[in-house]
């Protein structure tokens, strides 16, 4: 078999109804801040995008800004919290991504933020109540982002619970759902959250395309300046065919979320078993294997060899065109281990390569069958 890509993690494959829509408005040529005709054509498109998105997720059309990407939002959300909300205290955890990390780090170099990091458990789960004990422990004005879904090992926050946490003492929420709109039904309206952060192209969307949950009156204001665009606080013509691109394709998903979601969860099941079958002494990572507790899009697995052994294993998978991850796609080239695994993996398994594995409605139970016998055939060459 060739070509078998099990990356979704980083990036989905674009479904084909996307580009067809995105083809189709790249003809509309007018700038949208422009009020003749053809300036005008081109805003309705934008706005009944915020539209959809705002009625899939519950929320007022108002409140989602179009942005580049995730990094994008969580830039802006976390920059003017600080810069214009006058947060005095942020607490996250290690494990969340580098938007985030490197962001909140800026913060405290430029602004003197102080920083609070929440305990995580032997699993890598946020420990919540260590979280309230941090909430209690100040009267600062304090921000807290923590992520949904961990795009390394897929753990789940309890986001209602931390949301709740933060709304009885006093501090704003700020989560990156990154991975999990488009995959999961999250009502953004009834959940206490004054923010998150969202990427098309974890859900089969274009690349270059987000936007940001801000719920209304927060006050928080633009990161880029320049023209009034995004009701003034995300400067700078849109990307029409993206934005239109963004709105098929979360139309599509949650109109057939139920569906793609059993198939993927299938995916998942099959994968685990046979991984456990067919390899001895495997782990999993996280709570990836727990369907109660994790995403049902990725796997992230420890594998019974050395590092050593392993030097060209992702290049070998690749030769034999399966495409996955050693971690984060966001941190490729690098020759730097995970920063989520070595928060809670022990030495000993820190030395053993770590994989993830992420699935999409694209991929199929066969695929999967050929990966387990491709690592198998390593494992028992290089054991």
């Amino acid at each position: 078999m060739n070509n078998i890509y099990l990356d979704s993690a980083a990036t989905t494959q674009i479904r084909q109804e996307v580009i067809d829509r995105m083809a189709e408005v790249m003809s509309v040529y007018g700038n949208p801040s422009s009020t003749h005709t053809f300036g005008r054509t081109a805003k309705s498109l934008i706005e009944n995008a915020r539209k959809t998105v705002a009625k899939y997720l519950n929320v007022a059309a108002k409140e989602i800004i179009f942005t580049s990407g995730g990094t994008e939002a969580d830039n802006l959300i976390l920059n003017s919290a600080v810069r214009d909300l006058k947060v005095e205290r942020i607490i996250t955890s290690k494990i969340e991504h580098k938007a985030v990390l490197q962001c909140v780090t800026q913060l405290q170099d430029c602004f003197d933020v102080e920083i609070e990091f929440v305990k995580l458990d032997e699993k890598g789960n946020i420990d919540l109540l260590h979280l309230e004990e941090l909430l209690k422990d100040s009267d600062k004005k304090t921000l807290v982002s923590l992520m949904h879904v961990n795009n390394e090992v897929g753990n789940m926050l309890d986001i209602e619970k931390t949301g709740n946490l933060c709304k009885q003492y006093n501090a704003l929420f700020h989560s990156d759902t990154v991975q999990s709109i488009g995959h999961f039904n999250l009502d953004l309206n009834e959940l206490p959250v004054d923010f998150a952060a969202v990427s098309a192209h974890k859900f089969h969307g274009p690349k270059g395309v987000g936007f940001a949950y801000v719920k209304s009156n927060s006050g928080l204001r633009s990161l880029i300046f320049g023209g009034g665009q995004e009701r003034g606080v995300r400067a700078g013509t849109e990307s029409v065919h993206n934005i239109v691109g963004l709105e098929e394709a979360i139309k599509l998903t949650y109109d057939n979320l139920e569906e793609e979601k059993q198939h993927t969860s299938a995916l998942k099941k099959h994968f685990i078993e046979q991984l456990q079958s067919e390899l001895p002494g495997i782990k999993f990572n996280g709570e990836c294997a727990n369907f109660e507790k994790s995403t049902y899009t990725l796997v992230n697995v420890c594998l019974p060899i050395s590092e050593e052994e392993a030097t060209m294993l992702l290049f070998q998978l690749d030769l034999k065109g399966i495409a996955c991850s050693k971690g984060s796609a966001c941190q490729s080239g690098s020759d730097q281990g995970s920063h989520v695994l070595a928060e809670f993996l022990s030495e000993e398994d820190l030395k053993k390569p770590s994989i993830r594995f992420s699935f999409s409605r694209y991929n199929t139970k066969e695929e999967l069958d050929y990966v387990v016998d491709v690592l198998k055939e390593f494992i028992q060459v290089n054991a």
